[in-house]
């Protein structure tokens, strides 16, 4: 999954940085911006599932809940830190013309530790309760997105205000927090279940998720609101909820491919879902920087996507490079050798 959201992220990133503005009401850039605004969602919601993975193992190996409580806040300071870091490498990269500003500016890395912050609280209960209150976490979260967004900010300073209120430019923690909750609950859920009826799982979540995309669909399209003021495509509840739907769909879709269809060796989605982190990092720089200018907003339909190609391409290597570094330096430097095949690890 993690490798697929890396794949979509990739062009649609590289499409909205290259390509030329006489080329942007196409249905081919409309769809690659569309579909591109899936990652975000499914990078946050295996972020919870991974945190709720980590709690029930502590909670195995018999860690009170203060240790519990301690150990999710480091990993949110860790990825709250990391997203600063990642923002002024950018900033410095970008001298002279990038402002101070940049510095503050709220992205995904910012919702994850914010986010894991606020989930971290599930450390309180078990396992059990922890799938409960997390999807009700996650549903409270999508539900005052509107109410949030409404609230009057005007006088809340812009770097806090980015962090809470939904906005186009950001990734603030309503609602996309949201997606950390409910990865938290399926994570849990999934903890509970012996392996052996992980497929009935599968099954059951494909189902809500298809419920799920189907029922907020409706609830979208009916003439009343049970809000004042709310915009679909930046606060709606009922946007969080087919993204969530769609997310489950994919998530039984990926267990059934690597039961059923690849159920072993090397997969190149596979091994970008290991360094999705690294090539977020790099692929930013490389198709934001300065590094390409001649080719920004300068590029057809069919040239973008040669350029997306090629860059999913270079960001394989580039993981390949990150899992079997020790491998691929001896035959870079012993060209005797025969290539570094990838393995699992």
């Amino acid at each position: 999954m993690r490798g697929f959201a890396a794949v979509v992220m990739l062009q649609g990133h590289v499409f909205h940085s290259f390509t030329a503005k006489e080329w942007r009401e196409g249905s081919a850039y409309q769809l690659s911006q569309f579909i591109g605004g899936m990652p975000p969602a499914i990078f946050l919601f295996l972020t919870g599932i991974t945190m709720s993975f980590l709690l029930d193992s502590l909670e195995r190996k018999g860690l009170g809940v203060y240790a519990r409580w301690t150990t999710g806040l480091r990993r949110a300071g860790y990825l709250l830190l990391l997203a600063y870091v990642f923002r002024f490498q950018l900033w410095l990269f970008g001298q002279p013309s990038s402002p101070w500003t940049d510095l503050l500016k709220v992205d995904i890395l910012n919702c994850m530790g914010l986010g894991l912050g606020l989930v971290s609280v599930m450390t309180l209960f078990d396992t059990r309760d922890r799938a409960r209150l997390s999807a009700l976490l996650g549903f409270a979260l999508a539900a005052l997105s509107p109410l949030v967004s409404a609230l009057e900010w005007s006088a809340v300073p812009g770097f806090f205000r980015s962090y809470l209120a939904p906005d186009y430019n950001y990734f603030s923690l309503f609602p996309w927090a949201s997606f950390l909750a409910f990865g938290v609950s399926i994570g849990s859920i999934l903890r509970l279940v012996k392996s052996e009826h992980h497929e009935r799982v599968m099954q059951w979540l494909a189902i809500a998720g298809l419920g799920s995309i189907l029922g907020a669909r409706y609830a979208a399209s009916l003439p009343y609101s049970l809000y004042n003021q709310s915009e679909f495509w930046l606060d709606s509840p009922a946007l969080t909820f087919i993204k969530l739907g769609l997310i489950l769909l994919l998530m039984a879709f990926g267990f059934t491919w690597n039961r059923y269809v690849i159920p072993q060796g090397w997969n190149w989605l596979r091994q970008l879902g290991t360094t999705s982190l690294l090539v977020y990092w790099v692929h930013i720089e490389l198709v934001y920087g300065r590094w390409f200018w001649f080719w920004k907003e300068n590029l057809t339909v069919s040239q973008t996507t040669i350029a997306a190609l090629v860059t999913i391409a270079l960001m394989v290597g580039l993981s390949v490079c990150k899992t079997h570094w020790g491998r691929v330096k001896a035959w870079l430097f012993n060209p005797d050798l025969p290539p570094p095949e990838p393995q699992v690890d």
